[in-house]
């Protein structure tokens, strides 16, 4: 009885995360046009990320390892030990790159304004860690999915 409940959570987690990952950038695309409103949209992909991504992010990693003990999978089953690989490397890339270039973001905002090069540098930079994340997170999705035997 507790599996199934396991196992929703876990989908659920995983809805969350990627859900709230992948509307980051029509939030910062519809900002573009209003970029007075540009401080509070990054604020609030900021609270989003602290309160409701990683945190699911995280339930995802102990409800997975918890029904891949449960069942017997062995965490060196081709398709399960990519994702935990990319999962790994997503973590990396989002508290050692990231976060770091939001935080810069956000602080080039606040004293140089959304049209200095400063800022429009660290917006790229921002923007191409985020859909490198956001792929990663994809490709552990349909490994998660689909399961494919990958080699051996």
């Amino acid at each position: 009885m507790w599996y199934p409940l396991l196992k929703w959570l876990h989908v659920l987690a995983a809805i969350m995360a990627v859900g709230a990952n992948l509307t980051y950038s029509i939030w910062l695309r519809r900002a573009q046009s209003e970029p007075e409103v540009l401080p509070f949209v990054l604020a609030n992909i900021r609270l989003i990320d602290q309160r409701v991504a990683n945190p699911c992010y995280s339930v995802l990693l102990v409800t997975g390892l918890i029904m891949a003990f449960t069942v017997g999978i062995p965490l060196t089953t081709p398709w399960l030990l990519t994702a935990l690989s990319l999962y790994v490397l997503a973590a990396l890339l989002g508290i050692l790159a990231y976060a770091p270039a939001s935080r810069r973001q956000r602080r080039i905002l606040e004293a140089e304004g959304h049209e200095s090069p400063a800022y429009r540098s660290v917006a790229h930079k921002s923007s191409w860690l985020g859909i490198a994340v956001t792929i990663d997170v994809l490709i552990i999705v349909f490994l998660m999915v689909v399961k494919p035997p990958l080699w051996g």
